[in-house]
């Protein structure tokens, strides 16, 4: 592959709607541009893009892939990301890097959840825009019907530039409106034509709205609009190139990936048309002195990386994926990574085309590549040189929404699964694993269940260990309702010295009900249980409110007042003062204990059609719903519900939303379960206390 300079270089993220076509659009430009040797389907396991085992075998793509291709003199960087919602984090890193996105779009699916997302992400990120209308192959496939779809919801943003050409029921080609022309045939073997008279009515009607969104996007072209003076080719031109840099103008092709009619096209628009990182300056802080600094995107600024996918190899080791924004990578750069305060060695430069490896000895300013073994280096950091240091905002994943306990399969594998975990997270920053101290279990967390059984197969596949995956724990807590007064003595005779221990205990709710801590008071008088006992009482309560009496959870909200008891002059010990503790505590049967369930404040994001089915989804939940507001296009519901009805909130969500809602939420406060639900679960409880005897 031949050297590229920034401005000759397009960086182009396919994003769109899960299973629309993206992974085989991806291997029809590179086999149309030579990059392969044959176009592979994603159904017979063999697409460039798609080479994870998993991927393979589930017939989707699971994490961004990237191949490079040439055409025009250009080189075009293409990062094909999953289009499923559970793997929503891979769009952050690629479209953070790229300048242009690709949104694919069904010619008979139409404008899809997938899609609305893809803009909206692609909004946030200022990232460039085409719409690519693919399958145009298919029965039933309707440009037109697509496209008044895309214009009521984006209106004047859109640009059609290509009009789909269909002979007898069969697509063959596309006209041209920037060129006036019709080009049929397969990939490469185009054939310029005259515009066909069946398609142009079609073309004029397109015409006018390209005409205005690329005079809507310089103020002196739409004064010449608005006067009724006609724009040259090369005033739409200019126009349309800068409306695509800022974002107001969004061009529309078609094409189908399948036969590769109108990819030759789409490549030569993607060339000509989408935004070269050349001139870009990005924007970071100089990480010694917290003053704002910036890089240009040029081979003579100071070296500048910025990584954007980790991917984990159990052979390779670690493999970061990054885009050098400013200066030239060679082997003998030195690498200071800001965010570790490590310098590295680049050691082999790659270009990846899927999972093959090109090595490279030079990348310059505003081109993707990959180096492997840095061993400090994390999705998100910057890379720079250490005298112009830099450091670049982090990228801002999703948090996850759904969790569940991770055990092995087999004992004394406990290590190989969490080793294994730890490399994945790396990976893929929206895996998160946590150990609950409380309930001693391992939470794996994703963004939704099927984002989790990836991580269990992956585990599986590259590192050869089987975990098993269960609903987590629930943190319940215990209280009680009402005060009690108890004794706790404990006298035991075996030879020799005995043991003695006497306490009097008024135990008690605490008297602010938001308050959850233990309090011990002392309130001995006369020596009835002497000084240096004293703190093995406290000792021995505190230990023990770790496990309640109804279910083992601990108790909180708990005032204790040791006010009496007795001593034995030769058989009394700090251990059976902590003993007679015990035993007092257990009689808190008696103060009308209670289980709590953790409640959380949830904050769901839904269009307003779905506001209804959210009412009524959290009252079933045991919710309450505290109100809403409108925020952008959706309204946000807020609400509290308990923890144990939220565990499959993700994917229910989804399907009520068909994926357009979304949700956080934190702990709030604890309260009083139902006294049906406690009943399950005491009895659970005392179950698994049984099957440990």
């Amino acid at each position: 592959m031949k050297d590229y300079q920034a401005k000759n270089i397009r960086n182009l993220a396919l994003i769109g709607h899960g299973g629309v076509g993206k992974t085989t659009l991806a291997e029809a430009l590179l086999f149309t541009a030579g990059a392969i040797d044959r176009q592979c389907r994603v159904e017979d396991g063999q697409a460039t893009m798609d080479y994870d085992p998993e991927e393979i075998k589930r017939h989707i793509s699971l994490s961004a892939a990237m191949a490079p291709l040439e055409w025009k003199n250009t080189k075009v960087n293409l990062v094909d990301i999953p289009g499923f919602f559970d793997f929503a984090g891979e769009q952050v890193g690629p479209l953070d890097v790229c300048e242009g996105a690709l949104i694919v779009v069904g010619a008979v699916s139409g404008l899809d959840v997938g899609a609305e997302k893809a803009w909206a992400i692609a909004d946030k990120t200022h990232t460039s825009r085409m719409i690519a209308i693919t399958k145009m192959d298919q029965e039933n496939a309707n440009f037109d019907k697509v496209l008044n779809e895309l214009t009521e919801k984006y209106g004047s943003h859109l640009a059609p530039i290509e009009v789909p050409i269909v002979e007898n029921g069969k697509f063959t080609g596309v006209a041209c409106l920037l060129e006036k022309k019709a080009f049929v045939g397969e990939g490469k073997s185009l054939k310029a034509v005259d515009i066909p008279a069946s398609v142009e009515a079609e073309v004029e009607k397109c015409r006018e709205a390209l005409v205005e969104a690329a005079a809507g996007a310089d103020d002196d072209l739409m004064m010449k609009y608005l006067e009724g003076e006609e724009l040259t080719d090369d005033e739409v031109m200019m126009g349309l190139r800068k409306g695509i840099v800022d974002g107001t103008v969004v061009p529309v092709v078609c094409c189908s990936a399948a036969s590769r009619v109108g990819v030759a096209k789409l490549l030569d628009n993607v060339a000509d048309l989408m935004p070269s990182p050349e001139g870009t300056v990005l924007a970071g802080t100089n990480p010694k002195t917290g003053e704002a600094t910036e890089r240009p995107c040029d081979d003579s600024a100071p070296f500048s990386a910025r990584v954007f996918k980790t991917m984990a190899d159990p052979f390779m080791g670690k493999l970061s994926l990054m885009k050098v924004t400013s200066g030239v990578l060679e082997g003998s750069t030195a690498l200071y990574n800001v965010n570790a305060d490590k310098t590295e060695k680049p050691g082999t430069i790659y270009f990846l085309k899927g999972k093959q490896q090109i090595t490279t000895q030079k990348v310059h300013a505003g081109d993707l590549c990959a180096l492997a073994k840095l061993t400090s280096v994390a999705t998100g950091n910057t890379l720079c040189d250490a005298n112009n240091p830099i450091q670049f905002p982090d990228l801002d994943f999703p948090a996850p929404c759904i969790s569940k306990a991770v055990y092995a399969k087999k004992a004394g594998e406990e290590d190989k699964i969490f080793s294994g975990l730890n490399r994945l997270m790396e990976e893929d920053p929206t895996i998160k694993v946590e150990k609950n101290v409380e309930t001693a279990e391992s939470v794996l967390s994703g963004l939704g269940e099927m984002a989790i059984d990836v991580v269990a197969a992956k585990l599986a596949s590259k590192f050869k260990v089987e975990c098993e995956l269960k609903d987590p724990k629930i943190p319940y807590r215990e209280s009680i309702r009402k005060p009690i007064d108890v004794q706790g003595r404990h006298k035991k005779q075996s030879g020799g010295h005995g043991q003695f221990g006497d306490v009097k205990i008024k135990f008690r709710p605490n008297d602010d009900p938001n308050d959850t801590e233990f309090h011990f008071v002392d309130s001995v008088v006369g020596g009835t249980v002497p000084r240096q006992y004293i703190p093995a009482v406290e000792k021995g309560l505190i230990e023990n409110i770790r496990h309640g009496v109804l279910a083992g959870f601990p108790v909180v909200g708990l005032t204790a007042e040791l006010y009496d008891g007795g001593y034995h002059p030769v058989d009394s010990s700090e251990m059976a003062f902590k003993t007679a503790a015990r035993l007092a505590f257990k009689q808190l049967t008696g103060a009308n204990p209670v289980l709590l369930e953790p409640i959380y404040h949830v904050e769901v994001d839904v269009p307003d059609a779905n506001m209804g089915d959210i009412y009524g989804d959290m009252s079933k939940r045991r919710g309450r719903i505290l109100g809403s507001e409108k925020v952008g296009e959706m309204q946000r519901v807020i609400a509290e519900a308990p923890l144990s009805e939220m565990f499959k909130y993700a994917t229910d969500l989804r399907s009520m939303t068909q994926g357009r809602g979304s949700f956080t939420m934190h702990f709030e406060r604890y309260e009083e379960v139902p006294a049906a639900s406690a009943k399950k679960v005491i009895e659970a409880y005392k179950a698994e206390e049984e099957d440990d005897d």
